[in-house]
């Protein structure tokens, strides 16, 4: 089983449902079985799938209303979504696009249509997927490039006035000499966070306190 490509079935008549698991579970697919559209949305908080497979028609949540409320959520919105319905008139289709669905397939299911329709949207949610990280990552760089810039120009001024201070105190400056020394290594050191800053390629973050992240800079 590929634990990776998680598919969530939502369906409310049981022989249906335990088909369908069936079906996709003998073709290595993690899948998770719920009735209707609330018991979905509870799933989703534990259960992370790429694809999400739901009858239009079911009882305390419909499909077409549990897809409003995925593809609602930005954490959710990149799930492909299939609504499974007997209704194939063309002001359906529209309505069911409208909310967000990305396809439709007309009961009776063909088993065979339905497994290529998973593996293309299988496709589509890692593309989307990727291109997020791409997108996330050029942010990330450019607001690292621009903090430089910014801390850099005031710290040249720093650099500068520290630089006339130690000339203006060079006959009596040596019981500051210490000092200089701490000021000058600081200098050095947020030189060197801003040229890392400048220069970062490939963020990546990892854990810190609290449960928090942070950019990973060394």
């Amino acid at each position: 089983m590929n634990e990776e490509d998680k598919i969530l079935l939502v369906e409310d008549e049981y022989d249906t449902r335990f088909i369908f698991e069936r079906l996709l579970t003998k073709n290595d697919y993690n899948v998770k079985a719920v009735e209707n559209g609330e018991e979905a949305l509870g799933v989703l908080e534990e259960f992370k799938p790429k694809v999400i497979i739901a009858d239009w028609t079911m009882p305390v949540m419909d499909g077409l209303q549990l897809c409003n409320a995925v593809k609602s959520n930005d954490d959710y919105k990149t799930i492909y979504f299939i609504l499974l319905t007997a209704r194939s008139s063309l002001k359906d289709r529209v309505t069911g696009l409208d909310v967000g669905a990305d396809d439709f397939l007309v009961k009776p299911v063909e088993n065979q249509e339905l497994l290529a329709r998973i593996r293309s949207g299988i496709r589509i949610h890692n593309l989307q997927n990727e291109l997020k990280k791409i997108e996330h990552s050029k942010a990330i760089v450019e607001l690292a490039t621009t903090i430089g810039h910014k801390i850099n120009n005031p710290l040249s001024s720093l650099v500068v006035t520290i630089q006339d201070l130690k000339s203006e105190l060079a006959e009596n400056g040596k019981q500051f000499d210490e000092d200089f020394f701490i000021i000058e290594e600081s200098i050095k050191r947020i030189r060197k966070f801003v040229e890392a800053l400048k220069n970062l390629q490939s963020p990546e973050m990892k854990d810190y306190a609290l449960g928090n992240k942070m950019l990973d800079i060394d």
